[in-house]
């Protein structure tokens, strides 16, 4: 696969919240985001920043808010540990991760590099994050392999269990497969999130309210999983009951495809599972899953 290679900086300014997914990056030449290809233009902000959002990876959330609802966060020691080893991978020395989940740096900035295939939906760049010197030239599309890869901070949060894998069909299945083996080793480890009684994405996590996925000791699910619980529970938050929760994810309309199954299919109520009303569950990993793109 070709991806667009940008040399910059990687750069957290004072109000901004990085988390285990996502990393402010400055190119050194701002021209460079007109490259990136994608459905929607990506706009910088005055100083030619951009928050860049890891390919085929998904972290415990810091904040989210969603379309409806108060913001809210999955467990923060974990969600935490992502997101400073993601800064502390790409070369920032100290992290200071204030109440607010803003953040401060030393130093202030670090050299680095994306390799990117294009923006989504939202705006966002989507890419592989790279530190130090480049491995060819900014501006130009270069051929991304296993061995690229594993040279990318994607590649070193799967391996610690620190985040889960979350693919995207336009990622290459040869890259997919590579990352799935590395969730794989990781699991078998139990490292992260796969360490015993972490994760219970599979198993089942009992939902009495919000705080069972919020709280310091609430649910460690799948962060997508845990998107649509939240937003969910935000519209009868005195109704904890999960009884429609199906018929809910069947509304939202996830398209993706299940790696060992030929056909598409539409509502993640395919594989997710309610127990008694309260109890919600996969019943697929996700390195299973390959959601069409937004």
């Amino acid at each position: 696969m070709s991806m667009l290679l940008i040399k910059g900086t990687f750069r957290v300014p004072p109000k901004s919240k990085p988390d285990g997914d996502t990393v402010p990056f400055v190119p050194d030449n701002v021209a460079d985001w007109k490259l990136v290809p994608g459905c929607k233009q990506i706009v910088p902000a005055a100083d030619g920043r951009v928050s860049v959002r890891l390919e085929s990876v998904d972290a415990l959330e810091t904040h989210y808010e969603g379309a409806y609802g108060p913001e809210q966060h999955q467990p923060l020691d974990l969600a935490h540990r992502a997101a400073n080893e993601l800064l502390a991978w790409v070369g920032f020395a100290s992290v200071d991760r204030h109440e607010d989940e803003t953040v401060a740096t030393i130093p202030e900035s670090v050299p680095g590099f994306i390799l990117t295939g294009g923006s989504d939906i939202y705006g966002r760049c989507v890419g592989l994050v790279g530190r130090g010197t480049p491995p060819a030239a900014s501006g130009y599309e270069i051929r991304v392999d296993q061995d690229l890869l594993k040279k990318t901070a994607n590649f070193h949060l799967i391996s610690l269990g620190l985040v889960y894998p979350t693919f995207y069909s336009a990622f290459p299945r040869e890259l997919r497969e590579f990352l799935t083996a590395e969730t794989q080793k990781a699991r078998a480890a139990k490292k992260g999130v796969w360490a015993d009684d972490v994760d219970v994405t599979m198993k089942g996590a009992k939902i009495t309210g919000m705080p069972s996925i919020t709280a310091a000791d609430g649910a460690v699910i799948l962060p997508k999983l845990f998107r649509r619980l939240k937003e969910y529970l935000d519209l009868k938050p005195a109704e904890p009951l999960l009884n429609c929760f199906p018929s809910y994810l069947a509304g939202a309309g996830d398209k993706f495809r299940i790696t060992s199954e030929p056909e598409e299919k539409v509502g993640l109520h395919r594989v997710v599972e309610v127990i008694n009303g309260h109890t919600v569950r996969m019943t697929r990993q996700p390195e299973e899953l390959v959601f069409d793109e937004k």
